[in-house]
């Protein structure tokens, strides 16, 4: 039997953070054994955000390509691809805009949440507004049977399944796989001020940082805040620094670190340097990697170049299939 497909992708508004290498890439790589997946580099999505600074959307798609490389993505076994070269995409996304009632844009939560976090920006426009239907149009392109997704993005996905069922029922033939949900464990990483990991919080620990930037960057990190002196004990559960502990030190050592915590038998700043030196460690191997591949651009793009002539076959052939139901 065939094996199931996967489809995922990020978008290159941005660098990679420590987040997405726990929350999306270790996780496609799992993927990887028992799927055919398909990952794409969304720089075509940025724009619904970034479309009056485009100047760094190209710069972020390589350095994202170098990041999933670094991360041991394997392009043997996986599709990667760019969406902006496969047109495809822009034209099924015309024709789904064509058919999708506005409201059922205008109640995507993540919508109505965007628009009141970012206030620097004016995302009064369709493309911010239609994006789903993009998004739609990517997963639906590669027949993709899974979409890797959180429960926060489970409303994108729902509006893509009710899109498939709206096309089949307008045009009476079935030509799209409906997407399901493929939900996945996350380790819970917070920002270093606690809150969401973000490029738009300034609070991320980049796969891109050198060891000594990222050792700056977790003597910044929150601590109990109750605890003001070194003799006070503190409660490690509201550390933001324990949460890292909990994930890049060693089971024994993170018992260790909470004791001492809560008895002041450690400061916050020996509990700093700890993290650090397990943190630089765990990121050491992915940093080497990228730099070795930061120095080989052509390879890079080779590999999401040929990915791309790949992936386009499959969206040619799923676009003339539309073209037909539509009698277009």
């Amino acid at each position: 039997m065939s094996k199931k497909r996967i489809l995922s992708g990020m978008q290159s508004s941005g660098k990679l953070h420590l987040g997405n290498l726990l929350g999306a890439l270790e996780n496609w790589k799992k993927l990887e054994k028992d799927y055919d997946c398909f990952y794409f580099i969304a720089d075509w999505h940025a724009l619904s955000t970034n479309y009056e600074d485009t100047r760094e959307i190209k710069s972020n798609t390589f350095e994202i390509a170098v990041d999933w490389l670094a991360s041991g993505i394997d392009p043997e076994k996986s599709t990667l691809f760019i969406q902006s070269l496969i047109p495809e995409h822009a034209e099924l996304h015309l024709f789904l805009s064509m058919i999708t009632p506005i409201p059922w844009l205008e109640r995507n939560p993540t919508y109505k949440e965007k628009m009141e976090e970012i206030k620097n920006k004016d995302l009064t426009t369709y493309g911010f507004l239609g994006y789903p239907v993009l998004q739609t149009a990517d997963i639906v392109l590669y027949r993709a049977d899974y979409v890797p997704v959180g429960i926060d993005q489970l409303p994108h996905l729902e509006l893509s399944r009710e899109l498939v069922r709206r096309f089949h029922h307008i045009y009476k033939k079935k030509v799209f796989v409906e997407p399901e949900a493929k939900l996945s464990e996350v380790p819970k990483l917070p920002g270093l001020d606690g809150r969401k990991m973000s490029k738009s919080y300034d609070n991320a620990i980049y796969l891109s940082d050198p060891p000594s930037v990222i050792e700056k960057k977790v003597m910044t990190m929150l601590t109990d805040p109750q605890r003001a002196r070194r003799t006070d004990p503190g409660d490690p559960e509201v550390s933001t620094v324990y949460q890292y502990h909990k994930i890049f030190t060693p089971k024994d050592q993170v018992e260790e670190i909470a004791k001492g915590c809560r008895t002041a038998s450690i400061g916050c700043t020996d509990c700093k340097k700890i993290l650090m030196k397990n943190l630089v460690e765990f990121l050491k191997p992915h940093f080497e990697k990228r730099e070795e591949l930061k120095n080989r651009p052509k390879d890079v793009m080779e590999i999401f170049e040929q990915g791309s002539i790949k992936a386009r076959k499959e969206a040619q052939n799923t676009l003339k299939q539309v073209k037909e139901a539509m009698k277009i």
